[in-house]
């Protein structure tokens, strides 16, 4: 009986032993190409195109670096990109909770004809020579509403949301409305509560979509210190690329020829990437817990 009870006790352990090594191990094989990409931003570009770099970076040094933020205008375009996703983001989840929660709810007249408007958005669009007709026409080129006007909300998503209110509890709705509230208080106060983890989970996706942004920045603006992180970035990948077919003479150009483009892409990848990882850690609690704990007891 002993034996037959020890066995029992280990095969449970022995079968999460091996979901740990299993997870622990596709979670290497996912961090592995960032960490790649970390090594060869501050490894030689002798050593990045002879193939040394694995692990750890080889004759450290930081010139990729200093190529991008040597003339200060990494700086403007990553605080435009902060102030472009913060803005974009807000509009977007508010508009998204303000589209989400009547079309969660049966009572609401033409539900069932502005549910298959809304469903039509996503199978057909427009195409991007009428949205830069109408952006031009609309006068917002060099403007930030140029980027946040046309995509002030995303079907799908907002279906995401409708989905998630539509499965909370309408006793919760039901004995609010009794006590006197109204349809944006019930928002307000208990619905948006209990819609924080779908909420910030939105939001990242947002804000991912907004910071990684730059093919509708090349199209609408112009300026330069308008211009957001991912344009300067390729930008400034393009600039060691006709460096390196048209060496300029003298020191500066041997430098520039020094950097090939793997080193500065290693870098510009590491510095769009680093602030988004900053902050998904203090996410990441809310996809997993639970929307209903602790909202309806007994």
């Amino acid at each position: 009986m002993n034996a037959r009870t020890d066995k029992k006790r280990l095969l449970p352990q022995l079968g999460g032993a091996i979901n740990a090594l299993f997870l622990g191990l596709f979670s290497l094989a996912t961090l592995y190409p960032f960490w790649y990409e970390a090594a060869a931003s501050f490894s030689s570009s002798r050593a990045i195109t002879s193939g040394e770099v694995m692990f750890w970076p080889v004759e450290f040094n930081i010139e990729a670096y200093k190529r991008l933020f040597e003339d200060g205008q990494l700086f403007i375009s990553m605080k435009n990109t902060i102030w472009v996703t913060f803005v974009g983001t807000l509009l977007n989840i508010v508009l998204t909770i303000l589209a989400a929660y009547p079309l969660s709810k049966k009572r609401l007249l033409g539900r069932s004809a502005l549910l298959m408007f809304i469903t039509f958005t996503m199978l057909f669009v427009s195409g991007l020579i009428p949205n830069f007709i109408l952006v031009k026409y609309l006068g917002l080129m060099n403007s930030y509403w140029s980027l946040w006007l046309p995509a002030l909300i995303s079907t799908y998503n907002m279906f995401v949301m409708k989905t998630f209110m539509e499965g909370l509890p309408e006793e919760i709705e039901e004995s609010a409305a009794i006590d006197g509230a109204g349809d944006w208080r019930i928002l307000v106060q208990i619905i948006m509560p209990l819609c924080k983890p779908i909420v910030v989970a939105l939001s990242l996706f947002y804000a991912v979509g907004w910071w990684n942004n730059y093919f509708q920045v090349m199209l609408y603006i112009g300026k330069s210190n308008k211009q957001t992180l991912m344009l300067k970035l390729y930008q400034m990948i393009r600039q060691v690329d006709q460096h390196l077919l048209n060496p300029a003479g003298g020191s500066e150009g041997v430098m520039q020829a020094m950097l090939t483009p793997e080193a500065i892409k290693a870098a510009a990848i590491v510095i769009a990437i680093t602030p988004i990882l900053c902050v998904y850690p203090f996410l990441q609690k809310h996809f997993v817990k639970g929307v209903l704990i602790g909202s309806v007891k007994g």
